[in-house]
């Protein structure tokens, strides 16, 4: 029985955190309250899998403003699984260690390098990130990195799911990566 080539596998994260109008109030500090992983496939070029993983955040909650945003609301995330134990599923369920991954800026790698310090958590990623916004700017001979709603007008695709959910962002990162890739601009090793 002959099977096709081994699957390139690429876990795409987009997380949400705890936000204000403004500053946060004595004592909060942004969280982490949702990570958005799609998994693509960069050899068959499709998305793979979708998943959703809600945090309960420790030292903020969820503002008014954040709900407006993300659609998130203080009693959806308190149902969400500690921080530590959200790091600990991305290892162990999705290979967070030792897949390649993918994120469209910078921000979620921060952020997660960020929360990991302040709470004592064993960093889930391994070091082959590639921050999307890098191939994207240059395939499309741009001078400012777009965000992604605008790169996905600029690439001609729709904008699938609410913007600013972490599931729905992470899938759409994703349809920006396998265009990249039919293109030839999505690199072989990793940009940061």
């Amino acid at each position: 029985m002959e099977t096709g080539p081994e699957p390139e596998l690429l876990n795409v994260i987009d997380i949400e955190a705890t936000c204000w109008d403004g500053q946060p109030p004595p004592g909060a500090v942004s969280e982490i309250i949702e990570i958005g992983l799609t998994v693509v496939d960069l050899r068959s070029a499709e998305r793979v899998a979708r998943h959703r993983i809600l945090v309960r955040p420790a030292r903020s909650t969820v503002s008014a403003f954040c709900t407006e945003l993300t659609g998130l609301t203080q009693a959806e995330v308190s149902t969400g699984l500690p921080f530590a134990d959200a790091c600990r599923l991305l290892a162990a369920e999705h290979r967070a260690g030792t897949r390649p991954w993918a994120s469209w800026g910078d921000y979620d790698r921060n952020q997660f390098t960020r929360q990991c310090r302040a709470t004592g958590t064993r960093y889930p990623f391994g070091h082959r990130h590639t921050n999307a916004k890098l191939p994207f700017t240059a395939a499309h001979g741009l001078r400012k990195r777009p965000g992604m709603a605008r790169a996905l007008e600029i690439a001609g695709l729709p904008l699938e799911g609410r913007h600013h959910s972490g599931a729905d962002d992470a899938w759409n990162i994703a349809a920006l990566i396998l265009d990249l890739a039919a293109r030839g601009a999505w690199p072989e090793e990793p940009t940061t």
